[in-house]
């Protein structure tokens, strides 16, 4: 299988891009597609991860503004795993533990790759790197983030069946925290052992 780029053209530059390709690729049943164009959405990569404390059984969740959420019939104020975009020169691990200081003023003691995810490639080339991070939940809470940045983030301590319960009501409603929760509770036991 082979695709040609023919041609690549940035149409928008703000605080993410968008890029248009014309392009073919070959198919299935054998020669190669007709020329398509086809619209990205580039906003670069990111990692993700869910504070976990094995000794209280906690997890901790941020719940902040986001504008993809304003025509979705629910608030777009999200419950959400601690995330950010990867910077240049910067591991996904690294951005972890930076994002879990700046928006839960949490330390991240230890940490379990989860997976790697294409968000939705059908139109953004985002690919998620995504983690359980070992924190200790006392004391956390508040409201962090970096100002110059226009966060503002409430960050919640909820118990294991609590965030459970909020995965099945559909309280959880976005795929870093779906993902991450339905992977802890296949972990959580090996966890406790791990960490505790």
């Amino acid at each position: 299988m082979q695709y040609d780029v023919l041609d690549k053209e940035e149409v928008f530059r703000g605080f993410f891009r968008m890029y248009r390709y014309r392009l073919r690729h070959s198919l299935f049943a054998g020669g190669m597609s007709p020329e398509f164009t086809r619209e990205l959405f580039e906003r670069g990569h990111s990692a993700a991860v869910l504070p976990y404390d094995p000794v209280e059984d906690a997890v901790v969740l941020v719940e902040q503004f986001r504008v993809g959420a304003l025509d979705t019939g629910s608030s777009p104020w999200l419950f959400e795993t601690v995330a950010g975009i990867l910077e240049p020169g910067h591991s996904a691990e690294e951005t972890v533990r930076r994002e879990a200081r700046e928006e839960a003023d949490a330390e991240l003691l230890d940490l379990e790759h989860i997976c790697d995810y294409m968000v939705s490639p059908g139109g953004t080339s985002e690919r998620v790197s995504l983690f359980c991070g070992h924190v200790k939940v006392d004391g956390l809470g508040g409201i962090h983030g970096v100002d110059d940045e226009n966060e503002d983030i409430r960050v919640h301590v909820v118990s294991y069946d609590e965030a459970v319960d909020m995965l099945h009501n559909g309280i959880l409603n976005s795929a870093m925290p779906i993902i991450a929760m339905q992977w802890l509770m296949m972990n959580r036991e090996r966890l406790q052992d791990l960490w505790a």
